[in-house]
């Protein structure tokens, strides 16, 4: 059974979604684990890259953005609906079910208190719940 957490964030907007997902990897990352973070575009993905190196001083965060080359990296970044090789998060940036349910360990979904980012939580969390999946909320 898989575990999702939903985080439903205070602060509103892209930009406060992806520090958190940040916030999230690195926290991941310290802990030992693998992380994938997947992006609604290529755009996206790129703003993520960058902000991993940046989003606090002196923070760092192995990653890559998945690409035709091969790397090994804690944490990764795509926007494809693929993985590559089963992680034990993925941070859902997108509007959409992830593919590939079965390749995680644990999902965190971040929710903005906006109502387009509510309903598209809302019919996810329905989802998760209808598969049997263990789900908490956190308000953040």
């Amino acid at each position: 059974m898989l575990q999702v957490d939903f985080y439903v964030l205070s602060q509103g907007g892209e930009q406060a979604r992806q520090i958190f997902a940040c916030k999230l990897a690195e926290k991941a990352y310290r802990l030992k684990n693998s992380v994938h973070i997947e992006t609604a575009s290529e755009a996206d993905s790129a703003k993520l890259d960058t902000l991993l190196w940046t989003f606090r001083d002196g923070s760092f965060v192995p990653h890559h953005v998945l690409g035709a080359e091969h790397l090994e990296s804690p944490v990764t970044i795509g926007h494809t609906g693929t993985c590559g090789d089963g992680r034990d998060l993925l941070i859902n940036l997108t509007a959409r079910l992830p593919d590939q349910l079965s390749a995680y360990a644990r999902i965190a979904e971040l929710v903005s208190p906006d109502e387009e980012s509510k309903r598209a939580s809302r019919q996810r969390f329905a989802t998760y719940r209808d598969q049997g999946h263990q789900i908490r909320t956190h308000t953040i």
